[in-house]
């Protein structure tokens, strides 16, 4: 609803309240920053608009009216809820700010993002962030279609229709199990090797399926795979049971290698299996605030390993 005729500035009245909380007009003035006729010229709008007389002028200062005590009673309240409004509305854009809504690629979710947020929450601990893990395919469609503010993908190219900056690469090893031919096999495999072996694979959209399949098709169709499995645990599982054999992130099987139960099995150009981490976001809608906090801790952290 409308305000009725008459509603006070809420300036005036608070300095109206400074006047009977401090005793003079000049002292009221220079509370608010303001000169004494300022605040004088101010007064006398609030009783126009009023159409009552609240401060009394003399030669030694100027105090309140009968009716400018009740005023001045009646404006404390409106203040403090004006007080209220302003504080409410900075928690709601406060808590808008601080709501971070991220997506990453399972890979980067297990390995990576425990050691971004936790660089983050250093700086900014009011941020609350929500995860989402899928595939990498899967956090770039979250991504487009606006369920996700940022992405974090595994893989050889940045994902169409979308914005993104590189914060650091992955290498990807062949692994088999303790029981494999290939686990004491001291000739390197190739490539054209690697492309006709049945190997335990991720399921489509993964970032290490890409990254894989795009360097096997240059020596034709890959062989069609041992199994498909939706995670990497299960792969590793897989792999030390003696399935197959595998190719993850060295980030997933570095534990195992270090115990013996897994093997990696050396490639004769090791260079082509490394692939890109990738902060991704829609064109237009570049990360800001904490986003863009938590892709430079990412990157920083990402250049100094």
């Amino acid at each position: 609803m409308p305000l009725p005729p008459g509603t006070p500035d809420l300036e005036a009245l608070d300095l109206l309240v400074s006047v009977a909380d401090l005793g003079s007009l000049g002292a009221a003035a220079r509370r608010h920053g303001i000169s004494q006729p300022a605040a004088s010229m101010r007064i006398r709008a609030l009783e126009r608009r009023l159409r009552l007389h609240v401060l009394e002028r003399g030669p030694n200062g100027s105090v309140l009216t009968d009716a400018g005590r009740t005023v001045v009673t009646h404006a404390r309240a409106v203040l403090a809820a004006a007080a209220a409004l302003v504080e409410g509305v900075a928690e709601v854009r406060n808590a808008g700010a601080s709501r971070l809504r991220i997506a990453a690629s399972k890979t980067i979710a297990d390995y990576r993002i425990p050691h971004w947020l936790a660089a983050l929450r250093a700086v900014q601990p009011q941020v609350s962030v929500a995860l989402e893990v899928e595939n990498s395919c899967q956090v770039a469609e979250l991504v487009r279609s606006g369920g996700a503010d940022l992405g974090f993908v595994e893989g050889p190219h940045l994902p169409d229709g979308l914005s993104g900056r590189e914060l650091g690469s992955d290498d990807l090893v062949i692994v088999v199990g303790a029981g494999h031919p290939w686990a004491t096999r001291k000739r390197a495999v190739s490539l054209r090797e690697l492309s006709e072996t049945p190997l335990l694979w991720r399921e489509s959209g993964s970032g290490t399926r890409d990254t894989l399949w795009e360097v096997l098709d240059d020596y034709g169709v890959p062989a069609a795979p041992a199994a498909e499995l939706g995670s990497a645990v299960a792969i590793l599982a897989a792999v030390r049971a003696g399935v197959a054999p595998a190719v993850l992130s060295r980030l997933v099987a570095g534990p195992d290698l270090r115990t013996g139960a897994v093997h990696e099995v050396p490639l004769a150009d090791a260079t082509v299996f490394s692939r890109q981490f990738r902060a991704v976001w829609r064109p237009g809608a570049p990360p800001e605030g904490p986003a863009e906090l938590l892709v430079d801790c990412a990157a920083r952290i990402e250049s100094s390993r």
